[in-house]
């Protein structure tokens, strides 16, 4: 029999470890399902150099441990800056092995573009800058993590966001996206955090266009990291979709 997972990847200052309350919830829910939280090169168990990271780096070392762990079956679940890993994934394991994408609070620029495109005023200059310098970004400050990720969360949960809260590549924000060989076979959900103030609902809706083919699109009243702040729903999202 074919095993069919969940495979959880994170977004930008973040690890794998940002997953576990859902992963937690999901336990309780859906037992059954396999779940494998992978951390992204130069985070958490995974080595890699932050400072010359590619999304190509990034995809490969998905399906290296999504081969390692011995899985035939994924749903592949990204969040926030993964917009950019998760199609390349789904490209190389292809619909025989991808049974659908499911997109939380993600950044998609439209195709051949760059994350830098997304942004708009002194944010573009700022990103395109540290893009070209190609110094990692440090780990964002506790109050702008608060502000940008956390909004609404308990106590306890923004303490665990900021457990795990780390550097990021700068220079992937400048990099083209090429999502041309996805297949349309392979179905798509999109989940959109309501409260989300790093990447706005209504900028949410553009990139479901920029990604094309989204079957169904959630909406839970939560933060950008609502995978802290509600995991009990999002893992029923999950569930139901694996």
């Amino acid at each position: 029999m074919a095993s069919r997972a969940l495979v959880l990847v994170h977004g930008g200052q973040h690890t794998g470890r940002c997953w576990q309350p859902t992963i937690d919830s999901l336990a309780r829910l859906a037992p059954d399902v396999r779940v494998l939280a992978v951390d992204l090169p130069g985070r958490g168990a995974t080595p890699g150099d932050l400072a010359t990271l590619t999304i190509g780096q990034c995809v490969d070392s998905v399906l290296a441990q999504i081969e390692a762990a011995g899985l035939d079956e994924v749903v592949l679940v990204g969040h926030s800056m993964a917009g950019l890993t998760v199609p390349g994934v789904a490209v190389a394991l292809g619909p025989e092995r991808v049974r659908r994408l499911v997109m939380v609070a993600c950044c998609v620029p439209q195709q051949g573009r760059t994350i830098v495109d997304t942004l708009a005023g002194p944010f573009r200059v700022m990103a395109a800058r540290a893009a070209q310098k190609g110094k990692p970004a440090k780990p964002m400050p506790k109050v702008m993590a608060n502000l940008m990720f956390c909004n609404g969360m308990t106590k306890e949960q923004k303490a665990f966001v900021h457990s795990q809260l780390c550097g990021e590549a700068s220079t992937i924000t400048a990099e083209p996206v090429d999502r041309s060989q996805l297949s349309a076979q392979i179905p798509r959900s999109w989940v959109i955090p309501l409260r989300d103030r790093s990447l706005r609902p209504a900028m949410q809706r553009r990139f479901i266009d920029n990604l094309g083919g989204v079957e169904d699109v959630v909406e839970i009243d939560a933060c950008h990291d609502v995978m802290v702040s509600h995991p009990e729903e999002l893992a029923a999202v999950l569930a139901a979709r694996c």
